[in-house]
């Protein structure tokens, strides 16, 4: 059995000013066909179990790109057709494969692109031609399209946000993608829209339990995957709204029937399931009377992992009003700042202009006297089983009392080892803000005494009724009470 393996990615923020391009790529995660040869992350952690695996059926493993970029703006026409072609002219040299693997986003739009994933495996289909099985692993925060399932034989999503379950997902697809290789599954795909636009926790109640559901009914009855894909919301594209997808043995009634089940259920739950978040005001005034911490607040709109710069200054600016202390802020994804910080050196005093540089949703620039505390290059902090880039990172102290992590490569916060590595123990601290939407929450939860999250202004402000939509112009919740009967 010959795989062919390969990972093309990232998720679009069309209303983000920031553009993605090569450079973007490369900082993020860019290997050249030995992404099974270094420290898996994230996106590149499938291409390492598809390897293992296959290798440990006697399998040939052809391993080709592994590029993903930080979440931001529309990606360059001419750096996703690139990639694109590159993985494309392996594919075709590494003919012929018996099945081919693709790990992407399913929420990348490129100039003149509004379904890059659709493209790929469309294009992909044509070079391997009709008898190669093809599957691919998508984030959850993915739009499922018609050309996807026109294009693939096997498609599963991540079922966890956060996201910890890649490489189970990907061996999940792997065993599916087999099987069907082998003669042993003939895998059939149907999708139930839920029309919704909306974030779901899964760590949480009700939607823990329906995530239990979908794995306890896998593998009962020809069921052979269910996958929920959350959709994009900041992502303008025709298909953007929730979708279940459902993946049988041979029997498409049962699988459309089953994603129904499950859709209608999550449909059902809307308003149980709808994320609530506190103004600035209410979740310091809050903060500020439980009297031990650490309590976690969580700037849910200014989270680079959604495409925004993470370098808004409104929390920030309101806490120093109030003359709070003990309170830890990060990461501010700052470059200028960070480097005057190295180029000071650690114990400097001196005055220092932190956030509000990409725009009007970074808020203003806060002007501060602050003392560097501990410097390091090339930082990283855990997420799941993976180590991600931080770049260069500086804490720093207002003369106020609140620290600050300042950091060189736009990235959210993921785990405290982001703060711990500098010196920083968020336990020690009344109220830690957080600049993430929810990937924080596996590693900062069992610490918190609670968790707040902060409706600030910012690039991805989640009130979903009002995201100015114009290539999505189907009905949806919570915008229409009812959009299936719109």
């Amino acid at each position: 059995m010959k795989v062919f393996i390969a990972c093309l990615g990232t998720e679009t923020n069309t209303f983000s000013p920031i553009p993605t391009g090569e450079e973007t790529f490369v900082e993020t995660m860019f290997y050249d066909g030995d992404a099974t040869q270094h420290e898996q992350n994230l996106f590149s952690e499938p291409l390492h179990v598809w390897r293992r695996k296959t290798e440990a059926h006697q399998g040939v493993v052809v391993e080709s790109l592994a590029a993903f970029a930080q979440p931001a703006g529309i990606t360059v026409r001419g750096v996703y057709e690139g990639y694109r072609d590159r993985i494309l002219a392996d594919l075709e040299a590494a003919l012929p494969v018996d099945v081919v693997l693709l790990c992407m986003h399913g929420a990348m739009v490129a100039e003149g692109y509004p379904d890059c994933e659709g493209d790929l495996l469309e294009c992909a289909r044509g070079v391997a031609g009709p008898d190669a099985v093809l599957g691919a692993e998508l984030d959850l925060h993915c739009s499922v399209t018609k050309k996807m399932l026109a294009a693939a034989d096997v498609i599963v999503t991540f079922k966890e946000y956060p996201h910890i379950d890649g490489g189970a997902r990907a061996a999940e697809l792997f065993d599916i993608c087999t099987a069907k290789h082998q003669g042993t599954a003939n895998p059939v795909m149907e999708v139930y829209d839920t029309r919704m636009i909306n974030m779901w926790r899964t760590p949480v109640e009700p939607m823990k339990s329906v995530v239990a559901d979908m794995q306890a009914r896998e593998g009962k009855d020809g069921v052979l995957s269910v996958s929920f894909a959350h959709g994009f919301p900041w992502g303008d594209v025709p298909e953007a709204s929730a979708k279940m997808l459902v993946i049988a043995d041979g029997d498409r009634p049962k699988a459309a029937a089953v994603a129904k089940s499950f859709g209608e259920r999550i449909w059902d739950l809307r308003e149980e399931t709808q994320a609530s978040t506190h103004s600035i005001d209410e979740a310091l005034d809050e903060a500020a009377q439980i009297a031990e911490g650490p309590i976690v607040l969580a700037d849910i709109s200014d989270n680079a992992g959604g495409g925004a710069p993470s370098d808004s200054t409104f929390i920030l600016r309101e806490m120093i009003r109030r003359k709070m202390s003990n309170a830890m802020n990060g990461l501010y994804w700052d470059p200028v700042a960070t480097r005057f910080c190295f180029e000071a050196g650690e114990g400097a005093t001196f005055d220092l202009r932190v956030g509000g540089k990409c725009g009007l949703a970074s808020g203003d620039p806060l002007d501060l006297r602050v003392t560097v505390r501990k410097l390091l290059r090339d930082a990283g902090q855990t997420f799941g089983s993976s180590r991600n880039r931080m770049g260069d990172a500086a804490w720093v102290t207002t003369d106020g009392g609140i620290d600050l992590v300042l950091n060189s490569v736009r990235t959210q916060v993921f785990h405290p080892d982001a703060f711990t590595q500098l010196g920083l123990d968020p336990a020690e601290r009344n109220i830690v803000v957080v600049k993430s939407t929810q990937h924080f929450y596996a590693g900062f939860a069992p610490l918190a005494r609670k968790v707040l999250y902060v409706a600030a202004p910012g690039a991805i402000p989640p009130d979903f009724a009002a995201i100015p939509f114009e290539n999505f112009t189907d009905p949806y919740w919570p915008r229409v009470a009812n959009p299936f009967g719109a």
